[in-house]
């Protein structure tokens, strides 16, 4: 990932990976947002990545237990984007390995799952992920 252009090191928040906390991780990145004057629409497309990214950690990386999360907000400049980063130390799995959906099928013929991901690979930038010491590393980036 390209880290040249960083304008600043990044706001970071550690917080128990649980759905309740979805709602805490969103004003923090909103409140990140806001200092750059993000729209309205990048905002929103944002906060969905965030329900859907931070929702499959709080399920999935530490079943049946849980376990922390990091989100970090850095914000790059020329043009301006933002990058968050999700980080777990849970079940090493690539959200983004998985085939997308087939969307020209009814919604009663499609297999369950993997629309969340595929809707933050459509209004994101750029979506990378890393399993790296031990840890799940998830960038999703958004020009704003």
């Amino acid at each position: 990932m390209d880290t040249d252009n960083r304008s600043n090191n990044g706001s970071e928040l550690s917080i128990e990976a649980t759905l309740e906390n979805i709602e805490q991780v969103t004003e923090f990145v909103n409140s990140e947002l806001e200092k750059i004057d993000c729209s309205m629409k990048a905002q929103m497309q944002i906060d969905i990545a965030i329900d859907e990214l931070f929702s499959n950690i709080a399920r999935y990386a530490y079943n049946p237990e849980t376990g922390p999360a990091t989100v970090r907000v850095e914000v790059e400049d020329d043009p301006q984007a933002v990058v968050i980063t999700f980080i777990d130390h849970g079940i090493p799995y690539d959200p983004l390995a998985k085939e997308d959906p087939d969307i020209s099928l009814g919604a009663e013929d499609r297999p369950i799952g993997g629309l969340g991901i595929f809707m933050v690979k459509q209004t994101m930038d750029s979506v990378t992920y890393e399993y790296k010491n031990g840890q799940n590393i998830l960038h999703i980036k958004k020009t704003v």
